[in-house]
C-alpha cells in the first residue's frame, strides 16, 4: 500500500483530514523544498514535520530551545509506537554518547535536539554518518536578532546546511513579524523563500482589556458566568498561591502551578487540570507551553504580559476546540505603572553586566578557562543574596549575556532522575544473590522501565520506593551506591535551573559586549513594551485587529466581540430598519453573522440599529460574545 501522509494522519493520530494549511505545509518537505510554518499557537505544527517524516526514509532531526516541550513530545512519539529520541543540554557526555549511537545505527525516527547540543563536535560528526531526511527547526523565532527571544546557538543551525547540503528544512514558529519572518529564511538559508502562514484570526475568541479596582470581585464573577475549564495567569510565584487559595475560599476549584514547584507536584496538578478534576489553574509563564487542552472557555490574565508575543501565546490557549472562550486581562492602574516603568526604567550597564558575570563564576567555584560544555546549577536567590544585587537587575545582565552568547541560562532543564545499567543481566544476578535489599530495587526497577541497557530512561523514585516498599530515602540510598559501584549511571533530578559558560569562563576584561547588541537589545525591548502598553491603554482600536496588525495582517475587520468593539458601534445617525434586525436574530447570532445576512444594509446602519436595540433592552450581550433578543 502506497504510503500518503493521509494514511500516516490516519494510522498514527486517528484522524481523516489535516487542519487548514498543514497539508501544504507537508508538500514542502515531500518536494525536498524548504519552508517556514506560520501556525498560531494550537494549530498543530508537529504534525508538519512529523507525518513526512513518517513518509520517507531516513530520521527527522528536530532542534527546539524547550526541553520540557521535547520530552512531552518524545513520548507521545513513543507511544504511537514511533521510536524517538530527545537529546539537550542537561545530558552528560555518555548519554549523548549512546542516543547518537542509536541514532547511527538503530531505528529511531526523531532526534530531537537543543541548538547547544546541535553546534558540539560529537553531534556534527555523527549527524553525517545518519540518514537524515528533515531538519526541523522549532521556535524559529529565536534565530532572528528582531525576534523576541533571539538565541545565538540558533545563527549555527545554517552551519549544519552544508554538512547536510541536500536536506530540506522546516522551520515553525507561532509567533513572528514580518521582519522577523523574512530573517528567519535568511539566516537559514533557505534556497527559496517559501512561507505558508495561517491567518492569526481567532473568531472564536473575545478578546477583552478590563479596567477594574476590585479585580478579585470581578475574577469571580467572570468564573461564575462562564462555566468550564479556566487559566488564570499572573506574574510572580506568589500570587499563584493567593489567587488560587482565595478561589478555594469561594468554592472554586482551583490549583496553582509555577516552575517552583517539583516535577511531580506540577504533573499532578497539570494532569487534574486537563482531566477537569480541578476547574481553574493559577499559573505563571512556566506553565501552558506543549498542553494541548482544547475546551478551555477563558483565560485571565491578572496584569499583563511586556510583550504581546507572550500574551497571544497565552491568550490563545483557550477556545482550541473552535467553540467561544474569552480571553480576559483584568488591570488596573498599578499594572499599566508597572509597564510604563518597564518601558523607562533602567537597564544594567555594560560594566555591571560584566560584573555579574565574573561574580557568577566566582559564586560557583569556577576557575577562569574552566566549565566549557558543564552545567551548574544555578540558586538566583542565593546568587542574590551574597552580592546584594537585585534578582530583577541579575536576570537582565544574563538575558543580555545569553544575546551576546556568553552565557546560556537553562530554566527549563528536564527535573526528572535519569538512569542507564552499565553492567550485563549476569552481573545484575549475583548482585541481587549477594544482596537481597538491592536485589529487590533491582527487579522493581526492571519491571517497571524499559530499555535502561541500551538507553538512558527517566525514573520516579517515589513510585519504586511504592512499589519496592521502601522509603524514598532508602531508594535514593541505594540507587546513589549503585552509581559508586559503575553498576548503573544515576542522575538524580535538580528542581534548579541550569547555567552553562559557553567556551568556558573566560576573564572580565574579555567579555564582550557589543555597543550594538547592547543599544539594540534595550531597543527592541522598548518597542515590544510600548505595543503593550499601546493595546492595554487603547479602547479606540478593536482588539484582534491591533493583534492581527501587530503580526502582519493589516487588512482584517473589527471583530464585533472585544470589548473595544462592544463599545465602537455607536455610528452616526443612519436610517434603522430595526424590525429587519430583530427577524435576522435566531436564539443567538454573532455581530458578523448578522452582517452577512443583512449585507443589503449598509454596515453601519446595522451597528445603529443593534446599539438602539441593546439602549432600549431589546437585545442583550450573552456570554458567548452573541448577541440575543430579551426575554
Amino acid at each position: 500500500m502506497t504510503t500518503t501522509p493521509q494514511s500516516i494522519l490516519k494510522k498514527y493520530w486517528g484522524y481523516d483530514s489535516f487542519r487548514e494549511k498543514q497539508l501544504d505545509i507537508i508538500q514542502h518537505p515531500l518536494g525536498g523544498k524548504d519552508v517556514l510554518a506560520l501556525l498560531p499557537t494550537g494549530g498543530g505544527k508537529s504534525v508538519c514535520f512529523q507525518v513526512p517524516t513518517l513518509c520517507m526514509e531516513g530520521i527527522c532531526v528536530v532542534v527546539s530551545p524547550l526541553i520540557a516541550l521535547m520530552k512531552d513530545q518524545v513520548e507521545n512519539l513513543k507511544n504511537k509506537g514511533i521510536n524517538a529520541i530527545a537529546l539537550h543540554s542537561g545530558m552528560h557526555y555518555t548519554q549523548i554518547d549512546t542516543a547518537l549511537d542509536n541514532c547511527v545505527y538503530g531505528d529511531v525516527k526523531f532526534l530531537y535536539l537543543s541548538p547547544e547540543r546541535l553546534r558540539t563536535e560529537i553531534v556534527q560528526v555523527r549527524l553525517q554518518k545518519m540518514k537524515v531526511c528533515l531538519i526541523a527547526v522549532d521556535e524559529a523565532h529565536c534565530i532572528s536578532q528582531w525576534g523576541y527571544d533571539f538565541r545565538p546557538p540558533y545563527l549555527e543551525i545554517a552551519n549544519i546546511r552544508e554538512l547536510l547540503p541536500n536536506v530540506p528544512v522546516m522551520a515553525l514558529t507561532a509567533t513572528a513579524t514580518p521582519k522577523v519572518v523574512e530573517d528567519i529564511q535568511h539566516k537559514l538559508l533557505f534556497k527559496k523563500k517559501a512561507v505558508v502562514q495561517k491567518s492569526f484570526t481567532r473568531p472564536n475568541l473575545s478578546y477583552m482589556v478590563l479596567k477594574e479596582s476590585n479585580i478579585k470581585g470581578r475574577l469571580l464573577r467572570i468564573l461564575e458566568r462562564t462555566p468550564g475549564s479556566a487559566v488564570i495567569y499572573v506574574r510572580n510565584r506568589r500570587r499563584t498561591r493567593e489567587v488560587a487559595n482565595f478561589l478555594t475560599t469561594q468554592g472554586i476549584s482551583a490549583t496553582y502551578y509555577h516552575a517552583g514547584l517539583s516535577f511531580d507536584e506540577r504533573q499532578t496538578r497539570q494532569q487534574d487540570w486537563i482531566q477537569d478534576r480541578t476547574r481553574v489553574i493559577v499559573a505563571t509563564n512556566a506553565f501552558g507551553m506543549g498542553i494541548d487542552k482544547p475546551d478551555v472557555r477563558v483565560v485571565v490574565h491578572l496584569g499583563f504580559p511586556d510583550n504581546l508575543e507572550s500574551y497571544f501565546q497565552e491568550a490563545g490557549r483557550a477556545g482550541r476546540d473552535g467553540k467561544d472562550a474569552f480571553c480576559v486581562a483584568l488591570i488596573n492602574n498599578s499594572t499599566i505603572n508597572e509597564l510604563h516603568k518597564k518601558l523607562n526604567g533602567e537597564f544594567p550597564n555594560r560594566e555591571r553586566i560584566k560584573e555579574i558575570y565574573y561574580a557568577l563564576g566566582s559564586y560557583l567555584q569556577l576557575a577562569e578557562g574552566s566549565g566549557q560544555d558543564e552545567l551548574f546549577d544555578f540558586d538566583l536567590a542565593g546568587f542574590s543574596t551574597r552580592y546584594n544585587w537585585k534578582p530583577k537587575e541579575i536576570m537582565s545582565a544574563i538575558s543580555f549575556l545569553e544575546k551576546a552568547d556568553n552565557l546560556i541560562l537553562s530554566s527549563n532543564s528536564d527535573p526528572r532522575s535519569t538512569i542507564k545499567i552499565l553492567v550485563n543481566n549476569e552481573t545484575l544476578y549475583e548482585l541481587e544473590l549477594r544482596n537481597p535489599k538491592v536485589g529487590k530495587l533491582l527487579k522493581t526497577l526492571l519491571r517497571s522501565y524499559g530499555r535502561m541497557f541500551e538507553e538512558y530512561v527517566t525514573i520516579n523514585e517515589k513510585l519504586l520506593a511504592k512499589r519496592a516498599g521502601y522509603s524514598l530515602k532508602q531508594v535514593e540510598t541505594i540507587l546513589q551506591k549503585l552509581h559508586s559501584l559503575k553498576v548503573i549511571d544515576y542522575k538524580p533530578a535538580t528542581g534548579l535551573p541550569k547555567v552553562e559558560f559557553v567556551g568556558g569562563r573566560v576573564r572580565k576584561q574579555d567579555i564582550h559586549i557589543s555597543k550594538d547588541i547592547y543599544e539594540n537589545r534595550i531597543k527592541l525591548i522598548k518597542e515590544r513594551i510600548a505595543a503593550a502598553i499601546h493595546f492595554v491603554e487603547t479602547d479606540k482600536v478593536c482588539r484582534s485587529q491591533m493583534l492581527l496588525k501587530y503580526f502582519g495582517e493589516t487588512e482584517s475587520k473589527h471583530c464585533g466581540k472585544c470589548d473595544v468593539c462592544r463599545g465602537l458601534i455607536k455610528v452616526e445617525d443612519a436610517d434603522v430598519d430595526l424590525q429587519a434586525i430583530r427577524s435576522a436574530i435566531v436564539h443567538e447570532t454573532a455581530i458578523e453573522e448578522l452582517i452577512n445576512k443583512l449585507n443589503i444594509h449598509p454596515e453601519k446602519t446595522i451597528l445603529k440599529g443593534v446599539q438602539t436595540l441593546l439602549d432600549n433592552n431589546e437585545l442583550t450581550y450573552n456570554m458567548n460574545g452573541k448577541i440575543q433578543l430579551s426575554e
